[in-house]
């Protein structure tokens, strides 16, 4: 070829995707993949040897400047997507949440606006559907239009929770729109009944919080949502899986040729109920919901994630500051905001604990971080692959740097990581998005803005 035949190369690199592994150089011009072949010639060649060379990563379920309780998650548009950006994420999904009397159209266009304004990175929108008024699902069918194609439905939690009827009718006018449904499934009356005991008892800690949400009340509330999914023929998405009873609940689902996908995250795989135990207050750090579980859990999602029963990796990123909003409910865990910083380690600590234990493969590693987030939701091939005309979104991933994780080097906003002190051999290097360099050697370029919303269409089936 002709000298600078493209204006990046990636140079000798090792290119994994979810099929699979080449020694390759990857050629971009513009904002677009161009090629893969041996010896490209570019106007900038980046010298990859030794390197691992993904897609971008796509974390499917983040919740960046979104109001909790009495308080915001601590990472706003800005903060959060770069610290994504540093972790090799360069695509995120957040979620837009309609206050009382505003539609969802006016609710979608601030959310947008909002995150234009800071984003680093590309980003799509879930819709949170609080309730199932007619005007509500008449929306839906224009709400897709506007490339937010999947809607989420929360069976707990005051002032989001839907019936068992309003939540079918939800299932139902998605349906008629070709769009996708992501539930969070917990039993609702059986937490509210187990933190009601709690409360008169005067337990007040944080295990507390765990102890009233077993897994029983996950795994029964996700069987729940998967009998309706099927009687109302909608694509499900079920977020957050904690349990095996979740896991088991969807296999048999897929297993009968129900159009269902699941998620996990880092926390459920490397994490346990333990840590909401730790003294001076500490395990107010690990309150999420559903909760961390046990070891034998811990396992069985592995397993899942190994043998394809569960599709995808996002890490509900929701951070807050341990001083000043989770000791917000020193005195009472129902205070405490719920939800764990986490989108800047996914990419690592599923190498290091996955692929380098031998859990996972390096396709199957980028399968659930990159490639089926993008198929799920309506994004690919523009992202999570290397196909010709796809966007050059690409992570150069050093698999021989040795990194120990703390706060002090993460770039989120918050005083602290649930991660602190883990160990791992393998770290970006280097971050690209649409074809420009954002990230090197962990130091952003990217301007708050340069982000692009992006118009989703309605998802693949795997």
């Amino acid at each position: 070829m002709a000298e600078a035949d493209f204006d990046i190369v990636i140079h000798a690199g090792k290119l994994v995707t979810a099929e699979k592994i080449q020694q390759a150089d990857l050629g971009i011009r513009g904002e677009q993949i161009a090629a893969i072949g041996q010896n490209l010639t570019g106007k900038r060649m980046i010298e990859a040897s030794g390197m691992l060379v993904l897609p971008g990563g796509v974390d499917p379920h983040v919740h960046l400047d979104t109001p909790v309780g009495a308080t915001r998650s601590s990472d706003d548009w800005f903060t959060g997507t770069h610290a994504a950006a540093c972790g090799g994420t360069t695509t995120l999904i957040d979620f837009v949440e309609p206050s009382s009397g505003e539609s969802l159209a006016q609710a979608l266009a601030a959310r947008r606006k909002l995150a234009e304004e800071k984003t680093v990175l590309d980003f799509g929108l879930h819709m949170t559907i609080r309730n199932d008024a007619p005007e509500t699902l008449a929306e839906i069918p224009e709400i897709c239009q506007q490339g937010c194609t999947s809607f989420k439905a929360y069976l707990t939690y005051e002032g989001f929770r839907l019936s068992d009827t309003a939540f079918s009718n939800v299932l139902e006018a998605v349906k008629d729109s070709g769009g996708t449904v992501l539930v969070h499934a917990e039993n609702d009356e059986l937490i509210e009944k187990l933190k009601s005991q709690f409360r008169a008892e005067n337990k007040t800690s944080p295990i507390y919080h765990a102890l009233s949400r077993p897994a029983d009340a996950e795994g029964e509330a996700i069987k729940r949502s998967l009998v309706m999914a099927k009687a109302a023929g909608t694509r499900l998405y079920v977020v957050h899986i904690s349990t095996a009873l979740g896991v088991e609940a969807l296999r048999r689902a897929r297993r009968e040729s129900i159009n269902v996908f699941g998620e996990t995250c880092p926390q459920y795989l490397l994490l346990t109920e333990k840590e909401l135990s730790r003294p001076n207050f500490e395990g107010a750090k690990f309150v999420c919901s559903p909760p961390l579980r046990t070891d034998a859990d811990r396992e069985r999602l592995w397993e899942a994630l190994a043998e394809g029963d569960i599709q995808t990796v996002g890490t509900d990123h929701c951070p807050f500051f341990f001083r000043g909003q989770k000791d917000l409910g020193l005195d009472n865990f129902e205070a405490i905001p719920g939800g764990l910083p986490g989108v800047e380690s996914r990419l690592a600590l599923l190498h290091e604990f996955g692929v380098r234990v031998g859990r996972i493969s390096l396709n199957r590693w980028v399968e659930v971080c990159c490639t089926n987030p993008a198929r799920i939701f309506g994004l690919y091939p523009q992202k999570g692959s290397f196909e010709p005309g796809a966007d050059a979104d690409i992570v150069l991933f050093d698999p021989e740097k040795k990194v120990t994780i703390s706060q002090d080097i993460l770039h989120e906003q918050v005083d602290y990581t649930p991660y602190e002190g883990f160990t791992m051999q393998g770290y970006p290097s280097m971050t690209i998005l649409r074809g420009k360099v954002i990230v090197e050697n962990g130091k952003l370029s990217s301007q708050p803005g340069s982000g692009h919303y992006l118009y989703r269409q309605p998802g693949e089936s795997i």
